[in-house]
């Protein structure tokens, strides 16, 4: 959680979640301080992007498996745009972290090198997408059935989760807009 944010993000959030505030100055230095964190109460981590919001309950509950295994492993999510949603963690490994050119397409290959050079197991779910640019707000809309033609598309991530909460904050902001300059199309 940013400083600042945590009495919107309190309303938004059920009952029992505690915040964080974020320590770093870089991606990379945010999520190993969350990670060291974390792993002072927890036999484990998982990080997660927030832009996957139809990310699948199974591909959650899949790294939770993965490292409940015995032995150390990175879990990683990559995503389509050659970074990645998740990473698990059982220990803090601040060397996955540093030196790594952040939002670029070669994130989760890095990473991958950063696990073999420290001789440490790579365990990587299913390719998922997160929401950076047009084309991918275009997939995300598609998915919960609001593309511009109308049409019900959900067959490309089937089995998805339904993100009832976005798709909400999406039609109302295409009820402001308009659907047509809210949702890019093709041409």
């Amino acid at each position: 959680t940013p400083a600042g944010a945590e009495e919107i993000l309190h309303d938004l959030l059920p009952n029992g979640f505690r915040f964080m505030l974020q320590r770093g100055e870089t991606l990379g230095e945010r999520l190993i301080n969350a990670a060291t964190q974390l792993l002072k109460e927890f036999d484990s981590v998982c990080l997660i992007n927030s832009d996957s919001p139809t990310l699948p309950l199974k591909t959650l509950s899949n790294a939770v498996s993965l490292l409940a295994e015995a032995g150390d492993r990175v879990v990683l999510g990559p995503s389509q745009d050659g970074g990645y949603y998740l990473i698990g963690l059982k220990r803090p490994h601040r060397y996955l972290f540093e030196r790594i050119a952040w939002s670029t397409a070669d994130v989760l290959a890095h990473t991958v090198e950063r696990a073999a050079e420290i001789d440490l197991p790579v365990e990587l779910l299913p390719m998922w997408y997160d929401v950076d640019d047009a084309a991918t707000l275009k997939l995300l809309c598609e998915e919960l059935g609001l593309s511009p033609n109308g049409a019900n598309n959900r067959v490309r991530y089937e089995g998805g989760y339904i993100a009832p909460f976005t798709r909400s904050y999406l039609v109302e902001l295409m009820n402001l807009d308009g659907e047509t300059s809210f949702i890019p199309n093709d041409e």
